[in-house]
């Protein structure tokens, strides 16, 4: 739940009063495909009128203007589709005579393109980058408690981790951004240098594990557990791919 209210590339929820009425908005920051971005905003009154307004995101380009259609209680329209890594700004203006309010009122939204990833390559990716967390945990909770089970734990993390952050989440991103590593020493992408950290964190404890006393050896799982738990505590895609508009080449770290 943590995940999905942070981070740059979860939709952005609010509300405006406009005379009297509650307008409810969801503007999505992510979208994925080759197909255009379709803007809606649930609207009762079919006498105002709204614009899409877009630019291209740290590109010095002037903004673009688009009517949005009226239709069954909802304003539409759609945003061009960018090449991955491409980003818009863009908001929402609602206006009647002379009143007119931006939707969202006190800022834009971007939203970042990318490519389609196929189910095969993002729900193992998701599915083990889960379990690791989960049996992290419970890697923590058994050196506490001092558990035999504590090798198996740390085993099955640490496969869990490699297996989807380090096989799948490169996979994964080569299709979204079509880059296979753009952490260091390659870039800033803190996807990717977190996943290293949190990888490297739990090699240590799989070595301290089977090297050495238990006793000493649980503290380094228990160190590794933490570790994983604050980059998880990082909301998703900070610091992520992004296109230059310049030069049309993707940064990483932005």
């Amino acid at each position: 739940m943590y995940q999905r209210m942070t981070g740059p590339t979860y939709p952005l929820r609010g509300k405006i009063n406009i005379e009297g009425r509650d307008i409810k908005y969801r503007l999505a920051r992510s979208h994925g495909g080759d197909t255009n971005h379709a803007v809606s905003l649930s609207f009762p009154d079919s006498t105002y009128k709204a614009a899409l307004r877009y630019t291209f995101f740290k590109a010095n380009r002037p903004w673009e203007t688009m009517p949005m259609k009226w239709e069954n209680g909802q304003f539409t329209a759609e945003l061009p589709n960018q090449p991955p890594a491409g980003k818009l700004e863009y908001y929402i203006l609602i206006s009647r005579q002379e009143q007119k309010y931006a939707i969202p009122p006190d800022r834009t939204v971007v939203i970042r393109f990318k490519g389609a990833v196929p189910a095969l390559a993002l729900i193992p990716h998701v599915v083990f980058m889960f379990f690791a967390m989960l049996i992290s945990n419970l890697s923590a909770l058994e050196a506490f408690a001092k558990g035999k089970q504590l090798k198996i734990y740390t085993i099955l993390t640490t496969s869990l981790l490699f297996a989807g952050g380090i096989i799948f989440g490169p996979i994964v991103q080569r299709y979204a951004f079509g880059e296979l590593w753009t952490g260091i020493p390659f870039g800033y992408d803190l996807t990717d240098n977190k996943t290293l950290v949190a990888m490297i964190g739990w090699l240590i404890a799989l070595v301290q594990v089977t090297r050495r006393d238990f006793r000493q050896a649980r503290w380094w799982v228990v160190a590794a557990a933490v570790i994983l738990l604050l980059i998880y505590s990082i909301p998703h895609s900070m610091l992520g791919s992004e296109l230059d508009y310049q030069t049309m080449q993707v940064r990483t770290g932005q």
